[in-house]
């Protein structure tokens, strides 16, 4: 597979979800799906989806029309008469066989994301992975949905509630998780009985195409699931579609704000993952060898472009002086084209992304931080136009700096020191955002007083990425979600649900005296 990688990833020809014909540019264009097929767009504007490795144009990206958005919707609703009324059984079934289909074509998934998002084959996988972990949970759909019940709350009357599908509803995709996020959102939302429109990333948007198609392999019937693509007026589209009654979004702060203020003026319900800064604790009586390795990793992995990446390092006490031992072990992380062997960190997304992560070191050097490790001007042989960032270590950083201020997004860790717990624990409830934490220590009690006392959502003893698996719910919490219900797990399935209660009366004679004009009092 990796020859096979090293000769279309300039052209990506190869991939089945582009079609035949040809831009102006003679690169392909990537297709539409609605309602069960791939149609071709008939735009005439249109993004570049380059090879960040490269920055070679490997596919053209319709910005879709309105009427092309519009049969999506369409195409949803009439699918929606029917698939809401199939049972929990049938849905499950689906879920059954797309999870199947899944892992047989995890490799040819991974392989998309790593040639139109950058990030390496296993860490690609293991986006493919978490991803399969919420289809999984799905199949468990019949149990998930049961309602609730009471009988005899009066005399002869019982009541019953039980959970119904929204109806059309909308996902909007990040780029840095091309194949998990859809698969936050779409699995969850049919095994409901639901009917979903998703509009991927434009910046690696095959992944999103090649799961819709194992949808429809899986029995998922046409037009319960569509792609429209597009930027600002497909997310506009679907903020204001009458037709979708929810939005599910994951990406930065702008549009999450946009998409929520929108979408809830619209009368939708709207969950939306947004920025985050995640600090690790480490606190001196921690595993070093361990908490070090598992720092890195989580500071630099996919370049950084997570949003539950470790992003900022609180080194408490005695363990200051363990950062000369972290930047040797940043130093020692190679950095190359994603499909390349032993790649440990592939290149950000865009040239835009490479300018705004040096633009943030820069203004760190400026404003007074230590820079032991500096990735800026790395060159990769072979690939010296791709958008690499080598990892980057800034210390002795303060609350003030820009650095801290702005999510960077990169494979840069910020340093920050503090004298014991309780200055550590300030530092954190400080920040605005609240996705996720961790503290790395040997002692339970601290643990505790960590656990208790910190304003996040997310919180990992030991652990340094901890979003939870699908049985539980993606918890982030403050500036960094806006909803009341949360993705996947529980939280999940009441998002895309909504309660009918009954309450029925049944007497043998079921006559009456007399009018009773008072407000029932059931007794």
């Amino acid at each position: 597979m990796l020859s096979r990688l090293a000769r279309v990833q300039p052209k990506c020809q190869q991939l089945a979800h582009f079609s035949t014909s040809k831009s102006a540019a003679a690169a392909p264009t990537v297709k539409l799906w609605i309602d069960g097929q791939a149609v071709e767009s008939k735009t005439t504007d249109f993004v570049e989806l380059t090879n960040p490795a490269t920055n070679e144009v490997i596919a053209m990206v319709p910005n879709a029309t309105q009427a092309e958005m519009q049969a999506a919707v369409d195409s949803a609703k009439n699918a929606f008469n029917t698939w809401k009324n199939t049972s929990p059984l049938t849905r499950q079934q689906c879920m059954f066989k797309l999870q199947a289909l899944i892992k047989r074509d995890m490799k040819k998934l991974a392989e998309s994301i790593t040639i139109e998002q950058g990030k390496t084959l296993p860490d690609a996988e293991g986006d493919v992975s978490r991803g399969l972990q919420v289809v999984e949970h799905a199949c468990s759909v019949p149990s998930l949905m049961m309602g609730e019940t009471l009988p005899n709350v009066s005399r002869d009357m019982d009541t019953h509630s039980y959970r119904i599908p929204l109806g059309v509803t909308a996902g909007i995709c990040p780029f840095n998780f091309p194949a998990m996020i859809p698969l936050w959102m779409f699995p969850v939302a049919l095994a409901t009985g639901n009917t979903m429109v998703i509009k991927p990333s434009e910046q690696d948007p095959g992944a999103a195409q090649l799961l819709v198609e194992l949808a429809k392999e899986a029995g998922v019937p046409d037009g319960c699931v569509n792609i429209i693509h597009g930027q600002h007026s497909a997310v506009n589209f679907i903020c204001d579609n009458p037709d979708i009654k929810a939005i599910s979004f994951v990406g930065g702060d702008a549009a999450g704000k946009h998409i929520y203020e929108r979408g809830a003026k619209n009368g939708k319900r709207v969950q939306s993952n947004m920025g985050a800064k995640n600090h690790g604790v480490i606190m001196a009586d921690a595993n070093k060898e361990q908490t070090l390795n598992q720092l890195t990793a989580a500071a630099f992995g996919a370049a950084g472009q997570r949003c539950m990446a470790l992003t900022t390092a609180v080194l408490v006490g005695e363990a200051r002086a363990w950062l000369p031992e972290l930047v040797e072990k940043a130093k020692n992380l190679k950095v190359n084209a994603g499909w390349k062997p032993d790649t440990d960190i592939g290149p950000l997304i865009s040239k835009q992304s490479k300018a705004r992560v040096l633009r943030l070191i820069e203004s760190a050097k400026k404003e007074g931080a230590q820079v032991p490790l500096d990735g800026s001007n790395i060159t990769v042989p072979g690939f010296e136009n791709g958008n690499f960032v080598g990892p980057t270590i800034l210390a002795g950083v303060k609350p003030n700096m820009t650095c801290y201020r702005e999510e960077i997004f990169g494979p840069v860790l910020v340093v920050m020191e503090a004298e014991n717990l309780n200055e550590a624990i300030e530092i954190i409830n400080n920040n605005p955002y609240g996705n996720g934490t961790a503290i790395f220590t040997s002692n339970g009690a601290t643990a505790r007083k960590f656990t208790n006392e910190v304003d996040v959502g997310q919180i990992g003893i030991n652990v340094p990425i901890p979003v939870p698996l699908p049985m539980f719910s993606f918890t982030g919490s403050r500036g960094s979600f806006l909803g009341d219900l949360n993705f996947y797990g529980k939280a999940g399935i009441q998002f895309y649900t909504q309660w009918k209660t009954v309450t029925q009366y049944w007497n043998e004679s079921l006559t009456e005296l007399k009018p009773q004009m008072s407000f029932p009092q059931l007794k």
